[in-house]
């Protein structure tokens, strides 16, 4: 498997962005189908501890709400090293279109 560079969209984000929150998964995968509804791709971001919500909600979407109109196209995963601790942090992006 090759390693590739991830470009780093959170200094730039896209409109198809949305960074998952500390907040319930549900309403997070409710957000995230009604920009589906207005375009064709999503791009989750997480970061950290935020990972696990990002698979949920990319999960609810789409195996509960879009049920066969939706698929996960990509997921990069990469870590940053924290310049003040030296502390790994992952993020993940997932990508959930539309068929």
């Amino acid at each position: 498997m090759e390693l590739q560079e991830i470009k780093r969209s959170e200094n730039n984000p896209d409109k198809d962005s949305y960074f998952v929150k500390d907040e319930s998964v549900m309403m997070s995968a409710l957000d995230v189908s009604t920009a589906l509804s207005a375009s064709k791709r999503v791009v989750l971001m997480a970061k950290g501890n935020l990972i696990p919500n990002a698979v949920a909600v990319a999960n609810i979407v789409t195996e509960n709400l879009l049920k066969g109109n939706s698929k996960i196209d990509n997921i990069k995963l990469d870590s940053d090293i924290s310049e003040e601790d030296g502390q790994m942090i992952s993020n993940i992006e997932i990508v959930v279109v539309k068929n």
